[in-house]
């Protein structure tokens, strides 16, 4: 065999093989598919996985996913029915369930992704527009866990709610459905992914949050001041009643005593002469000493009751 030949018999089994590869295609679990020839579908979805066929270098196997799509909407600057800027940032899951249908009015999920960005969008616009926010933000009517203290915060955030924020997901994810019908999409869920004021009334509401708190600190702290002094008066009133008792209970003590000892000095005089002579004495020496200090001048007559102990002192 000439190499010219081989060089054709080579050419001709790639060209076969390109062939034959270009004519099976695998489908995943988690996958669907299209045929289309010159880019019109051809034949019934394939939504079951193996190995599949198609005509080689004129049909084209499309694929689509089975799996639950994510659509992360933008966050948006909305007005509510009662005038206040929020913005809200919401998220949907969805899927394709007509991939067919999906293929021709869409063509791919990039499509898909513009579309529901219109539909979801304005369908949240909506409804965030009528209705007020505290419809956006609560769920239910239970009763809020507040402090009783604040008495001047936005009582509109604790008045009853006719719909709530479940309801209004629901109300848009119900609307939003029916459009997207005829795309071939089916949609799971909506949700709010987060909501907040704008930043120039959201400034202003942590402002008001700050007093509030500030007022309610200060009112404690007022009232933590009144009931110190209240304990301190309380203490001052029981040591002084302490003081006195215990004053009362000594002077009661050192009467007791003092009566004591008069009885026992009075018992001793009795007994003789010699004994109230030295009690003379005694008292005498203890007035001595109570009346007089050393630096002072005593000048007594002869007859005098201080002279007399002197007196005997020096005749004898």
């Amino acid at each position: 065999m000439s190499n010219k030949k081989r060089i054709i018999l080579v050419a001709l089994a790639i060209v076969g093989l390109i062939i034959i590869l270009s004519a099976t295609f695998v489908v995943t679990e988690n996958e669907q598919v299209i045929k289309t020839r010159f880019g019109k579908p051809v034949g019934a979805p394939i939504v079951t996985p193996g190995i599949k066929f198609k005509w080689p270098l004129i049909e084209e196997a499309n694929f689509f996913e089975k799996r639950f799509l994510e659509w992360d909407g933008a966050k948006n600057q909305i007005p509510t029915k009662d005038k206040r800027f929020i913005w809200v940032d919401t998220y949907a899951r969805w899927r394709i369930t007509d991939p067919l249908l999906f293929f021709q009015r869409l063509r791919d999920e990039r499509g898909a992704m513009s579309r529901l960005d219109d539909i979801l969008d304005g369908e949240v616009r909506d409804a965030i527009a009528n209705h007020d926010l505290v419809e956006v933000v609560r769920t239910s009517n239970r009763k809020p866990q507040i402090d009783e203290e604040v008495s001047g915060s936005d009582t509109t955030l604790l008045s009853e709610i006719r719909f709530g924020r479940e309801k209004i997901t629901r109300t848009i994810l119900q609307n939003a459905a029916e459009r997207v019908k005829d795309l071939g999409i089916e949609l799971l869920d909506l949700r709010f992914k987060r909501i907040n004021y704008v930043e120039e009334v959201r400034e202003k509401v942590y402002d008001r949050m700050i007093a509030e708190r500030t007022r309610i600190a200060d009112k404690y702290r007022s009232e933590g001041q009144g009931e110190a002094a209240k304990i301190l008066g309380q203490k001052e009133r029981e040591l002084k009643s302490i003081t006195s008792e215990a004053y009362k209970t000594s002077e009661e003590i050192r009467g007791k005593a003092d009566a004591e000892a008069t009885r026992i000095y009075a018992s001793a005089y009795n007994r003789s002469a010699e004994t109230r002579d030295f009690y003379k004495f005694l008292k005498t020496m203890e007035t001595y000493d109570s009346t007089f200090s050393e630096n002072d001048w005593l000048i007594l007559s002869s007859d005098s009751e201080f002279y007399k102990y002197l007196k005997q002192q020096i005749g004898q």
